[in-house]
């Protein structure tokens, strides 16, 4: 089986195990005060895990709730089993599963199943991106004036993400048309790609929040930096991601927003 077809797949069958379970949760651990990881999160990593290792025993895993599986040097598959597990936890209508391949460290292809809106996001590098088989394109807005954005803010509330974001937050608010914090990082970056939001940012995600989001932005015709414009880091500390149009003064706001605030 062609790898984008498996983790289609894999995805599809993650998210009818998730809205089959959902508001059944049987087991609840937590990561930390405010980060609650379920039974249904690891079942879906491990029906993940299960299927990339059937037939592609030799590549590498990571994922969000088991960690990581070595393979060969070339290729990884990073895997969000559930996107958004307070809101999974909550019976708020909005998570998702991520799955991204990369070779060599860049995604080549990238899928994202919302499955309350049985929405199914789909990029390959070179190939373009589409929702349920529509071809993406982002919007044209060309003022914060004009745009929704979207962002979030991490749960380690003692690393000093809150006083790191804050500042940025409020400065939005003030310049952009309206301001969404949804809590699922992927199915914002697909609602970039999608025209949905004009733009997104948010400070330390993990690889697995955004390897199959930043692939569709960009194939979409978006573009994917990190706050200052300079390369997204799939392992950094950040990402900025837009239409492109309105990339640069949502940089300008957030560095201007950072620097009041230092």
């Amino acid at each position: 089986m062609e790898p984008l077809q498996l983790a289609i797949d894999l995805a599809r069958q993650a998210g009818a195990y998730q809205m089959a379970h959902c508001g059944k949760i049987v087991r609840l651990e937590m990561k930390g005060p405010t980060n609650p990881v379920t039974d249904v999160d690891q079942a879906c990593e491990a029906m993940i895990v299960q299927g990339l290792r059937a037939h592609f025993p030799e590549h590498a895993i990571l994922g969000e709730e088991g960690g990581a599986l070595k393979g060969n040097d070339e290729y990884q598959w990073i895997i969000d089993p559930l996107d958004g597990t307070v809101n999974y936890l909550h019976g708020y209508p909005l998570f998702c599963v991520c799955i991204a391949l990369l070779h060599r460290g860049r995604p080549e292809c990238g899928v994202i199943f919302e499955p309350n809106h049985d929405e199914l996001f789909v990029a390959t590098r070179g190939g373009g991106a589409t929702c349920n088989g529509t071809r993406l394109r982002v919007s044209t807005s060309d003022t914060l004036l004009q745009s929704l954005l979207a962002t979030g803010f991490a749960y380690d509330r003692e690393r000093g993400d809150l006083a790191m974001n804050v500042p940025c937050f409020n400065a939005m608010l003030l310049h952009a048309r309206a301001v969404r914090r949804d809590g699922v990082a992927g199915v914002d970056l697909a609602y970039v790609a999608m025209g949905r939001f004009d733009g997104f940012w948010e400070y330390h995600l993990q690889p697995w929040d955004i390897a199959a989001g930043t692939l569709l932005v960009e194939e979409a015709g978006g573009r994917v930096t990190n706050m200052s414009g300079g390369p997204c880091d799939l392992f950094g500390t950040e990402i900025l991601a837009s239409n492109g149009v309105i990339h640069s003064v949502l940089s300008d706001v957030i560095q201007t927003a950072r620097r009041g605030a230092a």
